[in-house]
């Protein structure tokens, strides 16, 4: 299926969020996402199925000042 990640189009196999994030590389970050613009809890993330044109957006705490 094809989703928007971080305003970038990718076509992935997974069917939910958390799914995605693993095959996207993300497996084991720790990440906030939001999904269609709204926040996604890391708990709701197995159980909120993605479909087709749904935006996911990743963020990652950075280091550095």
């Amino acid at each position: 299926m094809k989703i928007e990640v971080n305003g970038d189009a990718q076509n992935v196999l997974a069917r939910n969020v958390e799914d995605a994030l693993r095959e996207l590389g993300w497996q084991g970050a720790r990440v906030a996402t939001a999904l269609n613009g709204e926040f996604l809890p890391k708990a709701a993330r197995a159980t909120t199925d993605l479909s087709d044109g749904d935006r996911l957006e990743v963020l990652a705490p950075m280091q550095g000042g």
